[in-house]
């Protein structure tokens, strides 16, 4: 039995009549789980020790495949079937990676500008050394 309200269930738990399943209502319900099994473990994955990465374009483009990817996989959609990235977005409710990463970055670039002078990540976000690097 569906422990969701899907649709085409009518609105009750457990969907169609006198308890029995669509179809439909069935796979949207594993479809929830999936996306749900989605932002706890995929997301973390991708997102672990984030706030700390400078990251470069290339790297942006990497982390929003690895997104995609297993989006579409969610979805049972192959490249073949040339959907467009926003529109896979919208139908799983998912946001950029790249977004979700810069966010709490930011958030911490605003913290440490706030903080005394004296703390040390105060300190290191502006320190610029002196003289000049040696070649090589």
């Amino acid at each position: 039995m569906c422990v969701c309200v899907c649709e085409g269930s009518g609105g009750r738990v457990g969907g169609g009549d006198a308890g029995k399943l669509s179809k439909p209502s069935v796979h949207l319900c594993l479809r929830s789980i999936e996306h749900f099994i989605l932002r706890i473990t995929a997301k973390a994955t991708l997102k672990l020790g984030s706030e700390a990465w400078v990251l470069k374009k290339r790297q942006e483009q990497r982390l929003e495949a690895a997104q995609m990817k297993y989006l579409r996989h969610l979805l049972g959609i192959t490249k073949l079937d040339k959907e467009k990235n926003r529109c896979i977005r919208e139908k799983t409710g998912a946001q950029n990676i790249v977004k979700e990463i810069k966010q709490p970055q930011k958030k911490w670039l605003q913290h440490v500008q706030r903080m005394d002078t004296n703390i040390l990540p105060r300190q290191a976000l502006k320190y610029r050394p002196e003289g000049r690097r040696n070649i090589g």
